[in-house]
């Protein structure tokens, strides 16, 4: 059985090995907090591209944030309707801003900075359709919070390599990832960021490049033959 420390010492053995293949990168963000957490929401289940899009469109429409929160549903959709499921995600962030107006009299989240992790968390995950991914992404971004994002792709690579089990959950990962990590945000936001790289240019969720992958060495995935049962992961199929 693999103990505590082990598991500690193989997630930062990975992190080092991805520092050294993708380089330390110095935290960024949106220079807005309130696109960060639109444009968050905006990519759910779409692409980079489409995202900028419906944000892009959103904006040219609707220049206030009051005039997001006031405008009628399907002409929002309409809006942001490159991004996938508009339908949901319009009235998410119409909720979300009638929320913060209403609480705070201000579409601004810039307060954030000066409240405590776990009270900035809380505030964050108590809107209308801001989870944890949403809400650990714009602290960590823009805040400079120590906090682990720890989105599919993030998910997926650490599942796979075997620092969390085939059944961890992304959000039971947040808190077991975090745990092992040193609470200081840039060595978790480069955590974040070349594990999201590798899992979309390398780890990919089918045909994963293993032949070029720096980590196939510790990889339980790779020495299955890729063929473990994981919750991030797809089944094979025959051929």
């Amino acid at each position: 059985m693999t103990s505590q420390s082990d598991e500690t010492t193989k997630t930062l053995d990975a992190h080092q090995r991805l520092n050294e293949f993708y380089g330390v990168q110095a935290i960024y963000g949106r220079a807005d907090p309130m696109h960060e957490l639109v444009g968050t929401i905006l990519s759910h289940r779409t692409t980079h591209h489409n995202e900028v899009v419906a944000y892009r469109t959103l904006r040219e429409r609707f220049p206030s944030w009051e005039s997001v929160r006031d405008a009628p549903l399907p002409d929002l959709i309409d809006a942001i309707k490159t991004a996938n499921y508009p339908e949901v995600k319009a009235p998410y962030i119409q909720n979300l801003l009638a929320h913060l107006i209403r609480e705070t009299g201000v579409a601004n989240i810039d307060f954030l900075r000066d409240l405590s992790t776990d009270e900035a968390m809380k505030w964050l995950t108590d809107l209308p359709g801001i989870g944890l991914k949403t809400a650990t992404l714009l602290l960590l971004f823009n805040f400079q919070k120590p906090v682990l994002p720890v989105d599919t792709h993030v998910h997926r690579v650490t599942q796979r390599l075997g620092l969390i089990g085939p059944k961890v959950s992304a959000e039971k990962a947040h808190t077991l990832l975090l745990e092992r990590l040193p609470a200081d945000p840039l060595v978790l936001f480069n955590f974040h960021k070349h594990f999201y790289w590798h899992g979309q240019r390398v780890c990919t969720w089918y045909n994963p490049r293993c032949g070029e992958c720096v980590l196939r060495d510790q990889c339980v995935y790779f020495q299955s033959g890729l063929t473990l049962a994981l919750s991030s992961t797809p089944s094979r199929k025959n051929k």
